[in-house]
């Protein structure tokens, strides 16, 4: 039990969990692609890491500066991991990516993105997607894309179920029940597992097909009562799915 509250404490608590996801789907097509640049790798890691650590402590008072300085530091380290391994053209996409992400939710504005009701999931997709299909490839990929943000969309969901009794925006549990926002949610895998049967190499759909079983389980599962580590933990793992399935695959094979 101590082992596990470490484990929650200091690897997922501490963003480096949903992070080293984010950056395990993004590598996923990396690989579909063949463009694996371990310097890219770092970047994303690093831009997921520090977005989601400024988004939790940003009302922390003192701690926040600390935090603050350390996403200087953080983007310091991503602009020059761009300008020595890439381009102008790849350090304008990211500050773009950036800043979407500083919309999303800033305490500094006096409006910003997860305020909009119902708008928060499209959004937190879109970032994401963003990163998969046109900040780590030479030119936008329309089906990447559309991939990264029905999925990354869908698992956004469950975590609205999870947050509903205290949600102070609207979202779609609060509107449509749990049981309809479940089939939401299958409705936009369902879509994403297409496009990458038709988009995708064989090997690599057959990982995302098999991620797409495990997520609709996990979301059929998905209920305010659950413990918070089924979303944080469970549900966060599905976005580095892919990857694992396909290194799985590799191995057997």
């Amino acid at each position: 039990m101590y082992s596990l509250n470490l484990l929650q404490k200091y690897f997922i608590d501490s963003q480096i969990f949903v992070s080293l996801m984010g950056t395990l789907f993004a590598v996923f097509f990396m690989f579909e692609q063949n463009i694996i640049k371990t310097p890219t790798i770092a970047l994303i890691f690093i831009t997921y890491f520090s977005g989601y650590m400024y988004t939790k402590y940003q009302n922390t008072g003192k701690l926040f500066y600390k935090i603050l300085v350390f996403n200087v530091i953080c983007g310091i380290i991503s602009a020059a991991l761009i300008l020595y391994n890439h381009n102008e053209n790849r350090l304008i996409k990211w500050v773009i990516i950036v800043v979407l992400g500083l919309l999303y939710d800033s305490s500094f504005l006096k409006f910003f993105v997860r305020k909009i009701p119902l708008f928060k999931i499209f959004y937190v997709g879109l970032t994401w997607a963003l990163i998969n299909s046109w900040l780590i490839l030479p030119e936008f990929n329309a089906k990447i894309f559309w991939i990264s943000w029905l999925f990354i969309t869908a698992l956004v969901l469950p975590f609205d179920i999870r947050d509903m009794n205290c949600d102070t925006v609207v979202t779609f549990p609060q509107l449509i029940g749990v049981q309809n926002t479940k089939y939401f949610a299958y409705f936009l895998i369902f879509i994403s597992l297409m496009i990458s049967i038709y988009a995708l190499k064989t090997e690599y759909s057959f990982a995302f097909f098999i991620t797409a079983v495990f997520t609709f389980i996990l979301i059929y599962f998905s209920e305010n009562s659950n413990k918070d580590s089924y979303f944080s933990f469970w549900v966060e793992s599905c976005s580095g799915m892919p990857f694992l399935f396909l290194m799985m695959s590799w191995l057997i094979n």
